[in-house]
């Protein structure tokens, strides 16, 4: 079945997600201004709860570098700072750990392993994803254009919650230009320091989405340890789906029914141009094992990886040695912390094969989702091993990967810095903290 996204048509001239609806009328998006009103003010600021904050210019020719360079400036000179403990991009929600009217009621939701899931539980959570996956975002609009050198071919169309979460991955993994030349070095979500809070901050986006879009609070995305499998054991009619010979997903699963977004038109210039056609250009396709060439990481990679003390290492990129977030990530072998290759995060991308072997439209796959939430289960488990903190974060010259960076392409502003901390301190904690 396929899902049509509705064209909004609106061309630009000049934890929660990016790009609010109400910021991109005609008015927000020639002012540069993205401080919708809450409670008869801006940012809800009559009520106390946060302020239009304007930001200085740091990039003064904004058409030959990317958009999402020193976030938010790019697209809005003025955003929300919310107060306490209120969030969301007009300061009207609470942010993640906090509920209640005046967000002073903390929570602290659990993420259990998904097998480990009552069938109840089990077929909530399909439940969940399947009705995410086909209502379209009330809040939030996606980017779309097929000549990233020119702003005026830019467009904002409507998407489901779910293909939201899936474009957001899809467009802080986008190749970053600077004078019109486009560098794949690295980007904003991967190979560097911000890999693991920024898929953190990913994870509670989708979370929250859900909260509320189902009205359950208690909500808690599963997620799946592998280290001790041999064979993909949720690739089955049970679970995620199974697949047949050519890859697609048994259509008595309700995921083999989805389509993926922003996939095709792998050109580096264009932002998830097939989205613009109102349709999926292919379903998920997934082929786990059929590579010879991968395997599913082991409790020793898991083991290994937790090793390593320094959370980076100079040139904080994919060629780091010893460094914990290049051995989590996947560009160093976990055993010596020197050797290069696929490991852990990176293989069982391409162990699954298919759609997560295709990195930015990965989150395509329902499997990205407790994938993900494992691999943020082993970062908290090395924050606690080793106390970090957000001071822990190191000094780099990355765009996007910076300390005091705010996460692309996330509203209100939350530093990378800051994403090194507990779960707790955002709501949410895991079961099994001793890894078996």
């Amino acid at each position: 079945m396929i899902f049509p996204l509705l064209l909004l048509a609106l061309a630009i001239g000049g934890s929660h997600g990016q790009f609010p609806t109400v910021c991109t009328t005609e008015e927000t998006l020639k002012n540069k201004t993205c401080c919708p009103w809450f409670f008869g003010s801006p940012c809800g600021t009559n009520a106390n709860r946060g302020r239009c904050i304007d930001w200085e210019p740091r990039s003064a020719d904004s058409q030959h570098h990317d958009d999402r360079l020193y976030w938010p400036q790019g697209h809005f000179a003025f955003t929300c700072e919310c107060f306490g403990n209120y969030g969301g991009f007009n300061c009207g929600k609470c942010k993640p750990g906090y509920s209640g009217d005046k967000c002073d009621k903390p929570k602290t939701v659990v993420r259990k392993e998904i097998r480990e899931l009552s069938f109840k539980e089990r077929e909530r959570f399909f439940s969940y994803l399947n009705l995410a996956k086909y209502t379209i975002s009330k809040d939030y609009v996606i980017l779309v254009t097929g000549d990233r050198h020119h702003r005026g071919t830019y467009k904002f169309i409507s998407a489901t919650i779910y293909d939201v979460f899936v474009w957001i991955h899809y467009y802080a993994m986008k190749s970053i230009m600077e004078n019109n030349t486009f560098s794949t070095k690295t980007n904003y979500a991967h190979a560097g320091p911000a890999f693991p809070g920024w898929h953190r901050r990913l994870l509670l986006f989708l979370e929250s989405e859900i909260q509320e879009l189902m009205g359950d609070e208690d909500f808690g995305l599963p997620y799946y340890n592998w280290s001790h499998e041999k064979n993909c054991s949720i690739c089955t009619e049970d679970f995620l789906g199974s697949n047949d010979l050519q890859g697609n997903i048994q259509s008595s699963s309700c995921f083999g029914s989805w389509g993926a977004i922003c996939s095709g038109y792998y050109y580096t210039d264009t932002y998830c141009r097939s989205a613009e056609r109102g349709f999926y250009v292919e379903n998920l396709l997934r082929k786990p094992g059929r590579d010879p060439t991968t395997r599913i990481p082991t409790y020793q990679d898991v083991q290994e990886t937790l090793k390593w003390e320094a959370f980076d290492a100079e040139p904080f990129d994919k060629t780091s040695k010893y460094s914990f977030r290049n051995c989590l990530e996947g560009f160093v072998n976990p055993l010596d912390g020197d050797s290069p290759g696929m490991n852990m995060h990176n293989m069982f991308h391409h162990y699954i094969g298919g759609t997560m072997s295709q990195v930015p439209v990965s989150a395509n796959d329902p499997i990205f989702v407790v994938h993900h939430c494992y691999i943020d289960k082993l970062y908290e488990v090395w924050i606690q091993k080793y106390n970090a903190t957000p001071e822990t974060y190191p000094e780099n010259p990355h765009p996007g990967h910076r300390p005091l960076d705010c996460t692309v392409p996330f509203l209100p502003c939350v530093t990378n810095k800051h994403l090194l901390q507990t779960s707790t301190d955002y709501g949410y904690e895991y079961t099994h903290m001793d890894l078996d």
